[in-house]
């Protein structure tokens, strides 16, 4: 039975409610009347209307569950995807005022994000695509769970946005005239994420779905069969999925990357210990 507006509506508020409070609630899809998939999706165009409302501007998207080293783990096996906002992209070397305690179960994920010059289409191959890419970084998203213990279905992250916190974005690299070295580099690098020096997970760009310009063509895909949200279009910004296993973040921590095989240097992010903020 598919659920109606009003119920919709609820869900949206809920998840509303729970954005920058650490606070959390039971998946949706373990309550009476559940979620579909092609609910979350309502649920997911419903939000950004309502973030839309109160003043957020939106900036992106950001892809999850590429990555699918990490399916089995979550018991979600195919990618999701969620929206970025002003409020939630910061520059890596800005990010002040973010603060853990506004996150329910914050983990770190490193990522390659990309800044779109022209809107792709879904018949494009990877070739086409990456002259539709304006920049290329590397970032941290810090995502989250609105549902306890990260216990939840693919409906319930779409519907929570992706599990997106935030999302800090590194130095921007232009595509420009070296297209063909970017796509010949992006497929092809490996990644250490550290905590405090120490490496904690290894990672490779294959991870993400064959590389990161394989998961934004299929996000592309997606899309073109998506009746409730928007195609990407010029000026967004994507970011295609963790490359690493999501690590749990506390006060205190400092965390960085370094990476080999392409011409981006890692980076770092400092959790400070005091205040509880970035």
């Amino acid at each position: 039975m598919t659920i109606d507006s009003m119920t919709i509506d609820a869900i949206t508020d809920e998840v509303l409610a729970t954005l920058g409070s650490g606070r959390q609630i039971a998946p949706f899809t373990t309550r009476p009347g559940g979620l579909t998939l092609e609910e979350s999706y309502r649920a997911l165009a419903l939000l950004d209307r309502k973030r839309a409302a109160r003043g957020e501007t939106r900036r992106g998207r950001k892809i999850g569950f590429t990555n699918r080293t990490i399916w089995a783990e979550y018991k979600v096996y195919a990618p999701i995807w969620g929206y970025v906002y002003d409020t939630t992209v910061h520059e890596l070397s800005n990010a002040a005022s973010l603060r853990l305690k506004d996150y329910a179960e914050p983990r770190i994920e490193p990522e390659i994000v990309f800044g779109l010059a022209r809107a792709p289409a879904p018949d494009m191959d990877e070739g086409a695509l990456i002259t539709c890419i304006d920049w290329v970084a590397h970032g941290f998203e810090i995502v989250q769970s609105i549902f306890p213990g990260w216990q939840f279905s693919a409906a319930d992250t779409l519907a929570a946005n992706g599990l997106h916190g935030a999302l800090l974005i590194g130095p921007r690299h232009p595509i420009g005239s070296h297209a063909a070295q970017w796509q010949s580099a992006l497929p092809n690098f490996a990644i250490d994420l550290l905590r405090d020096g120490a490496v904690i997970d290894r990672g490779h760009s294959t991870n993400v779905l064959d590389g990161p310009v394989s998961a934004l063509r299929h996000f592309v895909g997606l899309l073109a069969h998506d009746p409730a949200n928007p195609p990407l279009a010029a000026g967004e910004i994507v970011t295609t999925g963790t490359l690493t296993r999501a690590m749990p973040v506390t006060a205190g921590e400092t965390w960085s990357t370094a990476l080999q095989g392409i011409g981006l240097d890692g980076i770092m992010l400092r959790f400070d210990e005091a205040r509880g903020v970035l």
